[in-house]
């Protein structure tokens, strides 16, 4: 069996449900393929930094950002692999399905939460099994040399991920994998090691606009273009301040969203074809399915921090989960 092989298998033996390799090219640095022809930008891996840093920059120059100061920070590191770890050269591009059998509890009275964070925080189980697979790595290539992220480095990951196979970025731009429909989260081992990669994932979203249609405040400008600040996923997580930081229409669109949004993601067809994951981590907490709106908002911050507190809503802190179950009372408040 292959070295590339082998880490695939010792990955799902871990219990990574998909896993690809992207290379990155020797000289693919942004100061090498900002030398190239044109021509030679568009059909060599080499040029993927190039794609990755000019999309990257005209995002922000439009200001979908936001207030994530962070993605401003350093676009070449983020655009190209080979400025992480320095003499990178594969990306290996794992993904976990989180996707569970309950439904929401959708009446009056009770607010939604994003089905990323129905369970425990997931970045624990990703750290403890992208290091398992660090040491793995090193055992089969001590020469090798590793770098490992979960959301926590600048790294385009939906990008790699595409480039390793794993699923395609859909016009809402998240990953969407042909056999897990949108519920992968994705994590990333950079290496030195020069791995046979797979083949990139194609493009199946075809003339579908289900996710564009489905974004209650107009988030997807345009096919895979998010504006941030429209986001309801920024708007209840991101964004501090009182509700005076959020204009009126996005309040509106909002609805009973108290934390992210899987609008965009729920009518995404391939998600016909997902089966539900077994992994303990995604499994609801006794109040995710069903949270009380009128008890959620009369929590101290010491009660906030207990009940959350293997959670990933404690990232929106206990001031902005109040701000956003007050908009999600006023939204359903009767006329």
């Amino acid at each position: 069996m292959s070295l590339s092989g082998a880490i695939k298998q010792e990955a799902r033996a871990l219990g990574f449900d998909a896993v690809g390799i992207a290379r990155v090219a020797e000289h693919g640095t942004l100061s090498a393929t900002c030398n190239q022809p044109n021509n030679a930008l568009h059909d060599s891996v080499s040029a993927l930094p190039r794609r990755l840093f000019d999309r990257l920059s005209e995002w922000l120059r439009r200001g979908y950002h936001g207030t994530m100061a962070w993605m401003e920070r350093a676009p070449n590191k983020r655009a190209d692999p080979g400025l992480v770890l320095p003499g990178c050269r594969s990306i290996i591009s794992l993904g976990i399905n989180y996707l569970t059998e309950q439904r929401a509890n959708e009446h009056p009275g009770y607010g939604r939460i994003a089905r990323y964070a129905w369970g425990r925080d997931y970045h624990k189980l990703f750290d403890s099994r992208l290091k398992q697979l660090e040491r793995l790595i090193h055992g089969m290539a001590p020469e090798a040399k590793t770098r490992a992220y979960c959301d926590t480095g600048p790294i385009m990951e939906k990008a790699w991920a595409e480039q390793a196979g794993l699923g395609w970025i859909g016009k809402h731009s998240n990953l969407v994998s042909a056999e897990y429909g949108s519920w992968l989260l994705l994590g990333e081992i950079l290496t030195t090691l020069d791995l046979e990669p797979d083949e990139p994932a194609t493009d199946l979203c075809g003339s579908c606009t289900l996710c564009i249609q489905a974004c209650p405040t107009g988030a997807i400008t345009e096919p895979y273009v998010v504006d941030a600040t429209r986001c309801i996923s920024y708007l209840t997580i991101e964004l501090r301040g009182d509700d005076t930081a959020i204009p009126h229409e996005l309040q509106v669109g909002m609805g009973n969203k108290i934390f992210g949004c899987d609008d965009c993601l729920d009518v995404c067809p391939f998600n016909l074809r997902s089966e539900p994951t077994q992994e303990g981590t995604f499994q609801p907490l006794g109040w995710s399915l069903a949270p009380d709106l009128n008890e959620l908002s009369k929590l101290d911050e010491l009660t906030f921090m207990t009940v959350f507190q293997q959670s990933p809503i404690r990232r929106a802190k206990l001031h902005g989960l109040h701000r956003n179950i007050a908009i999600a009372q006023r939204n359903f408040k009767p006329s």
